[in-house]
């Protein structure tokens, strides 16, 4: 009995040992994670974006989004896109995890 139990431990391992030789797939690191999620998503122009569009924004929910838009309606189109800092409830966190998305055009 304690012969089977050995022959069956050995024949469940034996599958997940790599092969000498054998390419192994490698994770990628986080910063080609960080650097595919960003990429992933579409930029955004906030000078013509509604607010569907801004909320796919990191941290962007439909009141900052409204807040967007009611700023750029009273205030002209945004010149650089870090002038969306000027909104209020748009603060530096949030605009440093967009920044390579938002754009104006």
């Amino acid at each position: 009995m304690i012969h089977r139990a050995v022959v069956l431990a050995a024949l469940t391992v034996v599958p997940f040992v790599p092969v000498a030789g054998a390419e192994t797939e490698r994770a990628p690191s986080g910063r080609h994670q960080e650097k595919a999620a960003v990429t992933d998503h579409p930029a955004i122009n906030i000078n013509t974006a509604d607010v569907k569009s801004l909320m796919t924004l990191d941290g962007v929910g439909r009141k900052v989004a409204e807040k967007i838009v009611e700023y750029r309606e009273a205030h002209g189109p945004f010149k650089k896109p870090d002038d969306v800092r000027k909104v209020d409830g748009i603060g530096g966190g949030l605009w440093e995890r967009n920044r390579e998305r938002i754009v104006v055009k």
